[in-house]
């Protein structure tokens, strides 16, 4: 009884339990949940600049921040150029970290086996070895998967782990239906070299940050936060004085 207002990040799932418990109460609440962040990259980007910004949100922190890239559109003309190089540059990757447990590796290996199973595996798909104290830890190579159904788990479902799967595209249309597919809306990723496309393309998207050439650049007195199954509200600067503070009226006649 005596909390006025929660805030949470975490699993979607974990909030829609918070949202039920709070809602007997009609105690407000603001979200940070999941995502399946989508990176849509046009023909006309620089290509070096698209690899390079998509190796780092896919697998910075070996792909636990919430904000990390997990499928890639790719333009058709330049597909077959930037997953041989995007894969080229996940194997070549080096100090990144293991898992926050064995149960969530297993989870994403989990994915892995599925995608395997179902498509390609271009780089990773395993457990690296190192031949050290670190192989008693929760490693998963950072994974580069393509050929898989937009429908399929591993394109679905939020991994939470180095894994992105990259898919060919062929009108600006279909990129912005299938980005957009899916119960989430955290963030997303344009790559062009087209100011005016990326302003035509990245308000289109259903997310509540989308970054143009660039990933995880933020002004933190910004609104901050997702839509869909990703959030609720928006936090940052001013954003989130609205939530944890009440406009009251005070009316005196005088």
């Amino acid at each position: 009884p005596g909390v006025d207002a929660i805030a949470f990040t975490g699993e979607s799932r974990t909030g829609s339990t918070i949202m039920t418990a709070a809602a007997a109460r009609l105690a407000p609440v603001s979200f940070e949940l999941g995502g399946k962040n989508a990176g849509i990259v046009f023909a006309d980007a620089d290509l070096e600049q698209a690899v390079a910004g998509t190796l780092r949100s896919s697998f910075t922190h070996s792909g636990q921040v919430c904000l990390c890239t997990e499928r890639v559109y790719v333009e058709r003309p330049v597909f077959d150029a930037f997953a041989e190089a995007l894969a080229a540059g996940a194997r070549s990757l080096s100090g990144y970290g293991p898992m926050v447990s064995a149960a969530h590796r297993d989870k994403v290996l989990g994915y892995l086996d599925k995608a395997a199973a179902d498509g390609d595996v271009l780089a990773g798909g395993g457990i690296p070895h190192f031949s050290d104290e670190r192989d008693g830890g929760f490693w998963v190579e950072p994974t580069v998967l393509a050929g898989l159904p937009d429908d399929h788990p591993a394109v679905r479902e939020e991994i939470f782990g180095p894994v992105v799967h990259l898919a060919p595209f062929d009108t600006e249309e279909e990129a912005l239906a299938r980005a957009n597919a899916g119960p989430y809306g955290l963030a997303a990723t344009v790559w062009t070299g087209d100011v005016s496309r990326a302003h035509r393309v990245a308000p289109a998207l259903d997310v509540g940050i989308a970054w143009v050439n660039t990933w995880n650049l933020r002004d933190l007195r910004t609104p901050f936060g997702g839509v869909k199954a990703s959030g609720i509200g928006r936090e940052g600067g001013d954003h989130s004085l609205d939530f944890f503070s009440e406009p009251m009226n005070v009316c005196v006649k005088l």
